[in-house]
């Protein structure tokens, strides 16, 4: 079980675009009354499972081939805040768009913070084996629409409630998959660019003139 007991400003101010983002009172009270609402909305959960890398053909593009070279398992992994964290941003929709966006912000930001720590669990059942770094469908040339065949290998949509749309959209919304590869030497460290990622046309950080951590 995962707790949030709180949510990093810092990353929450990325995702809204730092630079457009005008810190003053007004604003530290709205971030305190999002925090304090999506805290106390969101449900953690999350599932992982560790299989052989050519299992149930998620291995499809050079993308993830060149993520998983040298590896001969990989862990995949599901992370969802709930149906709750949705609804409190929905709500905020209708009533308040500026809060609404705050919101949505640091549920980002918190849905990243629960892989941070499922990561964590991962790393430690992993003592003596090098893992890469966690890589979600849509990256690079990684099929999106794989998010489903993700759901089923872990069994997500009975044991934790997600699952995705006719679109490959993850329901709820605040929501990851990712694989990680595991390996048996020593990994390359290496992050992929602007240029090779599929979300490049509507990322929100290449907008705001920054990146993602990838």
């Amino acid at each position: 079980m995962i707790e949030l007991r709180s949510i990093d400003r810092d990353e929450t101010l990325r995702f809204l675009g730092n630079s457009k983002v005008k810190m003053n009172s007004e604003t530290d009270r709205l971030l305190n009354i999002c925090e304090k609402e999506l805290l106390s909305a969101a449900r953690p959960k999350f599932l992982y499972k560790t299989i052989d890398i050519n299992e149930a053909g998620i291995i499809q593009g050079e993308s993830i081939k060149a993520h998983l070279k040298n590896c001969n398992k990989a862990v995949l992994l599901c992370a969802t805040l709930g149906s709750e964290t949705d609804r409190l941003i929905r709500t905020a929709q209708v009533t308040d768009m500026a809060k609404a966006v705050v919101l949505d912000a640091m549920a980002s930001s918190a849905v990243e913070k629960v892989c941070d720590e499922v990561e964590s669990l991962i790393r430690e059942e992993h003592p003596d084996e090098f893992l890469t770094w966690r890589f979600s469908p849509g990256y690079g040339d990684y099929p999106i629409s794989l998010q489903g065949e993700f759901l089923r290998i872990l069994d997500a949509p009975r044991r934790i409630g997600l699952c995705t749309n006719e679109n490959s959209i993850l329901t709820p919304t605040k929501s990851v998959t990712a694989v990680i590869g595991v390996s048996k030497t020593p990994i390359e460290s290496k992050r992929k660019g602007c240029a090779s990622c599929s979300l490049k046309s509507t990322c929100k950080f290449r907008k705001a003139g920054t990146r993602c951590e990838f």
